[in-house]
């Protein structure tokens, strides 16, 4: 009998993605040179957008924890505009509209993601900023919900952000899965705005999917 269990439960570690879906890193050194090389430049717009974007988000968390919903306003949806990923040909399917379904052996994982921007090879989780264990617990899961990828022949990219934390995934799920990772961006380091390296590589990989 198949079992249907939450992706949000069956899938909490890398471990365990790799038990299911026999996924491992790629021993590649050029896997994912989309995350660092090559880097598109930012226009001095964009720049003041960025920082008026990174004000407005740290008088935000100073006050209090952040639901995932408010990171989303506050950051995603900001950035996914700045990168041109709301725009033609791209279309976004948002959490109350998109489920999806696995198979694992004799059991079925469902689950939701959070925003999905078609072309099916950009997807974007939110988990909230509670603390480092919903960033750690939410990289796993992108990457199960990244294995629903209907085109195994092109690469997919992630990414997975507490608002706090921004960290990129590309994975390729043909024969055996494999993936890499980028360096974790990190908000709360002073006087640096990572906001700009996460936009660069939000255009980049827009590029790529084009």
């Amino acid at each position: 009998m198949v079992q249907i269990q939450a992706i949000s439960k069956a899938i909490t570690t890398l471990g365990e993605l790799k038990e299911r879906f026999n996924v491992v890193p790629t021993a590649r050194d050029d896997f994912f040179p989309e995350w660092h090389q090559d880097l598109p430049e930012l226009s001095p717009v964009e720049l003041d957008t960025l920082d008026q974007i990174y004000s407005r988000y740290q008088r935000h968390r100073e006050r209090s924890r952040l639901a995932e919903g408010t990171v989303n306003q506050l950051l995603v949806s900001p950035l996914l505009i700045l990168a041109g990923l709301y725009d033609e040909p791209f279309f976004v399917t948002t959490e109350s509209s998109l489920t999806l379904e696995i198979e694992a052996g004799d059991e079925i994982l469902r689950g939701r993601i959070d925003t999905l921007v078609i072309q099916q090879q950009l997807w974007v989780l939110v988990v909230e900023s509670k603390d480092s264990l919903s960033f750690t617990l939410g990289l796993p899961q992108l990457m199960a919900y990244m294995m629903g990828n209907p085109n195994p022949d092109q690469a997919v990219y992630g990414m997975v952000t507490s608002g706090d934390e921004f960290l990129f995934v590309k994975m390729l799920t043909q024969d055996v899965p494999q993936y890499d990772l980028s360096n974790v961006f990190y908000l709360p380091i002073p006087r640096r705005n990572q906001l700009r390296e996460v936009l660069q590589i939000l255009k980049q990989i827009r590029l790529v999917m084009l």
